[in-house]
């Protein structure tokens, strides 16, 4: 009777009655006769998560202290990382800050491994893989026969074909020792520390149970797992094939994710080994090296000092086609990473019938990353360092994090998608992503729910609804004037050089070409910093929510808010800022005169001296895949900071118009 009494209080605390818990768990561990069981352990543990779900925080504090005094190393790990939980909850509310909670929180199915249908906002995963692959396959087999064919000699060739043979062989050995590199690597960065599938129970019976479930199903081998001591949620996977693929995931998630949400984060690492994509991604990484490989190899025998002609002129040809297939290699990688993030996740819903539960997540982890923003006063090396490899991009989800520390209402988190859905520019700054945006893999999660016949966490056809409502004209035609304006330098030298043609007079080719660019130059700095003295006052809330937000065109705007640190991740004299309001947390750019040395000493001097000060700022806000603003003036109290983002620019432009006008008369 007493283990039944434990399995309904687990399954009270996973669906979140935490009352109903309490008084189930309470009662397990007050009539359990065996103390030192495993079970009357769990359920000390889970009596502890229940109180502080429950909001007894003396109660919880009092049992993990008892718990920090067990015999067990790894319970007293659990113990001291609770108790840092409990007493970051005290400081919030303390500070009137505390973590909001979704307004709504949408079901799950009622059973797992429901067969669901890609959206077709994804390609098929199969396509992607082959599609990458083989394409990349072609670039290195074309390339390689252009060159065999261009030489006559048979030693250059040799040269080529041992460095791609040691290319080979080196990725094929690092291929298979990169658990091993990395286990150390993350040891020494991270301090990662490799724990058994009872201490994931203990943070997270469901995620426990559902990697048994999974890996039984899948005859798959459990992966080591591993966990971070860093508050900064994220969660990964590597290895080389699914027998030694290791998952590891951060303290962080335990602590701003609920059970059923940290279950769904382990699925969608789980769906990246069961569909290999480590062994994918390190084949499409080592064909894009060879294509890289040829570039430099034909780059430099077309400059040797030959008499052929013919032959430099070939490599020159084979050596910019090289180059062009290294930067279509390069997207195509980033291309199927998205594609592979996005079955990853359709694998989590598959496995766990919680859609929502990773919707939520993916909003949460945001949160936590904005939270890491606020709490420490340089980003988190371990978000920089695993950027590519985590379950998402925090710079992309800095957006839906802000919008979800200001509330959690639904529907406000809802506005945010309206942008990576409608607007063009989200579309083009997602081919440098490694992630897809936060809103469309919502948007696909939202559709999983729908088959499944369950409730949404977020209203997906309302967003859909908001953006068909978004004036498509004029976010096209903006669009299109945004691309030509942040080019119109090389417009400039393009129309240069046109007119050199036409006035067939080559005479003049350098100065018109100078003239061209540095016109181009001054128009695209006027057109990017718009008039500043029209700046109107904002917040951080406000800006993120505008679905007509551009990178390239700056809103004029005024923000107050405190400098809470640097921009850049570990860099000691990072010039740029972390500005915080009421709403939000955005980085803050600023640009000296002088260029990066000027950058350096204002990063060395003045930053810590602005870092926990109210500051007003004046300048632009941009919108990206991660927004900024790039200020002008910048002051508190006691002083005030002048950037100039508009003066390299136009000093560029004034110079290349002088040495054009210069050149004309020579």
């Amino acid at each position: 009777m007493s283990i039944d009494l434990l399995n309904e209080g687990l399954q009270a605390l996973q669906q979140q009655q935490y009352s109903q818990a309490v008084s189930l768990l309470g009662n397990f561990c007050q009539h359990y006769p065996d103390r030192n069981s495993d079970f009357y352990v769990q359920g000390l543990i889970a009596l502890a998560r229940a109180y502080r779900g429950n909001g007894q925080q003396d109660k919880a504090i009092t049992l993990a202290q008892t718990l920090q005094k067990h015999s067990n190393r790894e319970i007293q790990e659990w113990a001291k990382s609770f108790l840092s939980i409990v007493n970051q909850d005290d400081i919030k509310k303390n500070e009137h800050n505390n973590e909001p909670e979704f307004t709504k929180i949408a079901g799950r199915a009622s059973q797992t491994g429901v067969r669901l249908m890609m959206p077709k906002i994804a390609d098929s995963l199969n396509f992607a893989s082959s599609f990458t692959i083989i394409l990349l396959l072609g670039m290195v087999l074309s390339l390689s026969l252009g060159v065999f064919l261009i030489f006559d000699s048979q030693h250059p060739l040799l040269g080529l074909m041992i460095s791609l043979v040691v290319t080979l062989v080196f990725n094929g050995v690092t291929f298979f020792l990169s658990p091993v590199i990395m286990d150390f690597t993350q040891e020494w960065l991270y301090k990662t520390r490799w724990v058994n599938l009872a201490e994931i129970k203990r943070h997270s019976p469901e995620a426990a149970e559902m990697i048994l479930r999974v890996c039984r199903e899948k005859q798959l081998p459990h992966p080591r797992l591993g966990i971070i001591d860093d508050q900064n949620p994220t969660a990964f996977t590597y290895g080389s094939l699914p027998g030694n693929a290791r998952l590891v995931v951060s303290q962080g998630l335990f602590t701003y994710l609920d059970d059923d949400e940290i279950a769904t984060v382990y699925a969608h690492e789980l769906g990246h080994i069961v569909h290999w994509d480590f062994a994918i991604m390190t084949l499409a990484s080592t064909l894009v090296q060879i294509t890289y490989l040829i570039y430099l190899f034909a780059r430099r025998w077309s400059h040797k000092g030959n008499s052929d002609n013919k032959l430099k002129d070939g490599l020159k040809i084979a050596s910019i086609a090289a180059y062009i297939f290294y930067i279509i290699g390069t997207y195509l990688m980033l291309y199927l990473s998205r594609t592979r993030e996005y079955y990853a996740d359709h694998f989590a819903a598959e496995v766990t019938g919680n859609p929502n539960g990773l919707s939520r997540a993916l909003i949460k982890i945001a949160y936590g990353i904005t939270e890491g923003f606020q709490n420490n006063s340089e980003p988190s090396r371990l978000l920089e360092g695993t950027r590519a490899l985590g379950i998402c991009d925090g710079k992309t989800a800095a957006a839906a994090g802000t919008i979800y520390r200001s509330s959690s209402d639904v529907q406000r988190l809802e506005k945010v998608f309206v942008w990576d859905l409608f607007n063009p520019w989200a579309k083009l700054t997602e081919f440098n992503s490694t992630h897809p945006l936060t809103g469309k893999r919502i948007q696909a999660l939202y559709t999983y729910a729908e088959q499944m016949d369950i409730g949404s966490q977020f209203n997906m056809a309302s967003v859909i609804k908001e953006g068909n409502k978004l004036d498509k004209q004029k976010l096209m035609t903006t669009f299109c004037i945004e691309l030509i304006v942040s080019n119109s330098h090389i417009i400039g030298g393009i129309v240069g050089l046109i007119l050199t043609i036409c006035l067939n007079n080559y005479q003049l080719l350098i100065s018109l070409i100078a003239l061209g660019f540095g016109s181009g130059f001054i128009i695209k700095t006027i057109l990017l910093y718009p008039n500043f003295k029209k700046a109107q006052d904002s917040d951080i809330f406000t800006l993120m929510c505008d679905p007509y937000g551009s990178p390239v065109r700056g809103q004029p705007v005024r923000l107050k808010g405190q400098i809470i640190g640097r921009g850049e991740a570990g860099y000691t004299f990072g010039s740029d800022l972390k500005l915080q309001d009421k709403t939000g947390i955005i980085f803050t750019r600023y640009v000296s005169r002088f260029g990066a040395i000027g950058n350096f000493f204002f990063g060395a001097t003045q930053v810590e001296k602005l870092i926990g000060t109210p500051v007003g700022t004046l300048g632009w806000f941009r919108r990206g895949v991660a927004p900024w603003f790039d200020f002008i003036e910048l002051s508190n109290k006691e002083k005030i900071v002048h950037s100039y983002p508009r003066f390299g620019k136009l000093f560029l432009g004034v110079i290349f118009i002088i040495l054009g006008i210069v050149l004309t008369h020579l």
